[in-house]
């Protein structure tokens, strides 16, 4: 669309710079509420969020974790990440790994979304030709793994009696000390993890931290894909 007509303040549009650069603003305008819109449509607007350092939530979604199964071949977790991508949902962890099926690859993925997005989400994928099955659950479906390691001075740890007694407390250990810094290792959900750093965090003992993407099973006595590859059998 052109604005010079509108805008045109000295009657020359060819010498004057003026209009160019409202015809330019104009169009930034209209690209940003294109994009409000299709935000819109999709119901994924970009979420408020709330907290700080490694614990954030998105106010009004849920967590979700989606299993996704697919034959390993090159190229896949490229297809897989695309359909978050196009749909603006942010994936909060990724874990990719070899699964008990031989030739089959198991993604977990954990993102803030609405179920409405997340049964989208889980067809789409779906419906890519090497994505052998694709399910979301929440967190009291399926049971959590996750680990974290710890940075710390040394010097602070040693000097503040807390430091070990928190990390007693939780459950974790300490795999490295020396004089410089020393490591601490911790197993378990993500609520025992972030409470275990915020813990030390607020002593000022830590350096750095670091967590690891999720891993899960479901609750259910047969494997999802297991039902779906038999499933697929009988029918040949």
């Amino acid at each position: 669309m052109d604005y010079s007509q509108a805008y045109c303040e000295c009657g020359n549009c060819s010498t004057c710079g003026k209009c160019d650069n409202k015809n330019d603003k104009m169009e930034k305008k209209n690209e940003k509420d294109t994009r409000s819109e299709l935000n819109d449509a999709y119901s994924v607007a970009v979420p408020k969020m709330s907290g700080n350092g490694a614990r954030l939530t998105y106010d009004g979604l849920t967590l979700y974790t989606m299993i996704i199964y697919s034959e390993n071949f090159a190229g896949i977790l490229n297809q897989i990440t695309a359909v978050f991508t196009r749909r603006q949902v942010n994936i909060e962890s990724l874990n990719v790994c070899a699964s008990s099926t031989p030739g089959v690859h198991k993604y977990t993925i954990t993102c803030y979304t609405t179920e409405d997005m997340a049964v989208m989400l889980t067809k789409q994928i779906e419906k890519k030709i090497d994505v052998l099955k694709a399910d979301y659950f929440t967190d009291d479906e399926i049971f959590i793994l996750e680990a974290c390691l710890l940075k710390v001075n040394t010097t602070m740890m040693l000097e503040n009696p807390d430091v070990s007694r928190i990390v007693r407390m939780h459950g974790a250990r300490i795999v490295e000390v020396n004089p410089t810094y020393s490591i601490i290792e911790k197993k378990g959900m993500t609520e025992d993890i972030l409470q275990l750093f915020e813990r030390l965090n607020e002593l000022g003992v830590v350096l750095q931290f670091v967590r690891s993407g999720r891993i899960a099973v479901t609750k259910s006595k047969v494997e999802r894909l297991d039902l779906y590859l038999q499933e697929r059998a009988n029918e040949k």
